[in-house]
């Protein structure tokens, strides 16, 4: 089952009034013209076919392969993968555009439902690779280099070999996937059809959750108390569909031997259980320094004793309410990424010029943003929520740095093109930090500048200390739920277990916020999806270090780390930068880029 990235951030983007200008909207015709297109009618019927027919010729035969033969069976899977995804893309996005229409919702429940029958024969594939010997199938990789390339992606389908189970438990496993799929869909439409009244307007999650950025302190209180309002009249939903989601983890984590919860997560982001402790203990040392000693910095500025949640995002006292036209913001970007390479700027154009970003916000849209990279023939399309706020134009740097990133990976094919999320999150985060410092250097006064410096330390505690704080949240969820059915209120207690250590002692927390994780779609779609960003940030931030230190030929190796997609470890990306993720002492570089902003606002106090 194809799933599509979800949105990587808070939600919180959007504006009212203010002239915006034309906002673009997806043309999906390079995926598939309509639902009843010839072209899509051709692809399905190939697909069951060829699907059929790949079962009926290889099944109980790999061991049999020569090098030739492993590497015509690997070709005609990526095949099969291309077709399957192409489908995929065209229902899914076309279901974003609009959650709550019935018709969409059927034709992406149908399709994932026809792809998941047609593909169920070939959950051997993957079973028999990792019953192959290691002499056998390292002896075939050493007689054929095409075929070698595909390492990467063996090891990582082996890497599974001690959690695999029967062919037929497999294979039931697979049928039952449209049923979490059915579950995940139940949240995106539940979400997307809440309205919020606030001061008399009806709003969809998008717009309430953008007045938490209010200047109006007024505002951003009726708005929070709006969101809890809502989140509690329907929490016993959304506790049904994490308890759910959790307990059938749980039962498939159960039955295939794997020690965590977490251990899934790590497995498909070729990353080291270590490597993720050390960075979550990191961030949460650092926790002191960078979002409790900012908080109080911001208290202080917005003349509070006490912060409550509403204060979190606001803008500060003296930052002027503007609204990014999106040509505005458009050329703000696109300027950045090209001063830092033309290259840059050459693979960005064309999102913006032929159909490939939606950025309006509409009635029943899923919320938030994301970059999908559909298949490696075509291209990848980014969603955004764009009402105008400065926030939104990181936002477009963000999901424009993976679309870039995406086509840069594509000429991998499609079994190697796709990144871990570790890695997936590089090109974004380093978008928006290219686009900060253009930015930056821009400002006309110390007060400006004092303004940016506070919304980019804002938006990294948000990307490493709130996501860290996720992880946590979301390792206490599985590990409590192992032991029975979790009560709303439990669920309660657990995010604010967290909240409370993440953010710091200056917060008070108003009655109805202990609801405010039932918004966030990580926590159903992807488990344990949001330490990836911090990771990210972590990596981006030293190997911007990196950049500053000595920029020459930092360009080509930057492009060439991207090109390689998931073709390599994360060890083996970074060693031309000088970096290694496995020590610890990494991602103090990061976490000190964060804390030296900070330094330098509190020096501006004097």
């Amino acid at each position: 089952m194809i799933h599509l990235p979800q949105p990587a951030r808070d939600a919180n983007a959007n504006a009212k009034g203010g002239a915006l200008g034309k906002l673009p909207d997806w043309d999906l015709s390079d995926l598939y013209t309509a639902t009843d297109a010839p072209e899509l009618t051709r692809d399905m019927a190939w697909l069951e076919t060829e699907c059929a027919a790949f079962a009926a010729d290889y099944e109980g035969k790999l061991d049999s392969l020569d090098a030739a033969g492993l590497l015509n069976c690997i070709h005609r899977d990526e095949a099969i993968s291309n077709i399957a995804g192409r489908i995929m893309s065209f229902a899914g996005l076309r279901y974003h555009q609009l959650t709550t229409d019935p018709a969409r919702t059927k034709f992406l429940s149908d399709c994932q439902e026809k792809i998941t029958n047609f593909t169920t024969p070939l959950v051997f594939f993957t079973l028999e690779l990792n019953r192959l010997e290691d002499e056998y199938l390292s002896g075939l990789l050493s007689e054929n280099a095409e075929l070698a390339r595909y390492k990467p992606v063996l090891d990582r389908i082996r890497a599974m070999k001690p959690y695999q189970l029967s062919d037929e438990m497999e294979k039931f496993l697979h049928d039952m996937g449209v049923v979490g799929d059915a579950w995940e869909r139940l949240f995106d439409e539940t979400i997307a059809g809440l309205t919020f009244t606030v001061d008399g307007e009806e709003l969809g999650i998008e717009g309430t959750l953008n007045l938490l950025t209010e200047q109006d302190r007024s505002k951003r209180e009726a708005a929070t108390r709006e969101l809890a309002r809502v989140f509690g009249e329907n929490i016993r939903i959304f506790s049904r569909v994490h308890n759910t989601s959790a307990k059938e983890k749980e039962v498939i984590d159960r039955w295939r031997g794997m020690p965590t919860a977490q251990t899934g997560r790590h497995l498909s982001n070729d990353v080291e259980p270590e490597v993720v402790e050390a960075l979550r203990n990191a961030v949460v040392a650092a926790y002191p320094k960078l979002s409790h000693r900012y908080y109080a910095l911001k208290a202080k500025w917005l003349g509070v004793e006490r912060m409550q949640v509403w204060d979190r995002n606001a803008p500060l006292p003296m930052e002027e309410t503007r609204i990014v036209g999106w040509d505005d913001a458009r050329d703000t970007v696109m300027n950045a990424y090209t001063e830092f390479d033309p290259r840059m700027g050459d693979l960005a154009q064309p999102f913006f010029d032929r159909g490939w970003i939606d950025a309006g916000v509409k009635k029943g849209k899923a919320p938030g943003a994301f970059a999908h990279p559909t298949v490696t023939n075509v291209h990848p399309y980014v969603m955004l929520n764009y009402l105008g706020k400065p926030r939104d134009v990181m936002t477009l740097a963000h999901e424009l740095g993976h679309g870039v990133h995406q086509v840069l990976a594509a000429d991998q094919g499609e079994l190697l093109s796709s990144t871990p999320l570790t890695l997936a999150e590089t090109a974004s985060v380093f978008g928006e930090m290219l686009t900060f410092r253009r930015m930056l250097d821009g400002a006309k006064d110390k007060a400006e500048r004092k303004v940016m410096l506070a919304g980019k330390v804002e938006d990294m505690i948000n990307t490493v200390v709130r996501q860290i704080a996720f992880y946590d949240f979301e390792c206490k969820l599985h590990e409590a739920r192992r032991g029975g059915e979790l009560t709303p209120d439990d669920i309660n207690a657990l995010w604010m277990s967290v909240q409370a250590e993440s953010l710091g002692p200056v917060f008070d927390f108003v009655d109805g916020y202990e609801t405010f994780w039932a918004y966030i779609p990580h926590f159903v779609h992807s488990p344990f999806y949001v330490y990836a960003y911090a990771f990210g940030d972590g990596l981006v931030n030293a190997l911007y270090a990196v950049y500053e230190e000595n920029p020459d030929g930092f360009q080509d190796k930057y492009f060439d780390m991207l090109k390689a997609g998931g073709s390599k470890h994360h060890s083996d990306l970074l060693k031309p930068f000088g970096l290694d993720a496995s020590d610890p002492k990494f991602w103090d570089k990061g976490l000190n880029m964060i804390s030296g902003m900070i330094d330098e606002l509190e020096a501006m106090e004097d």
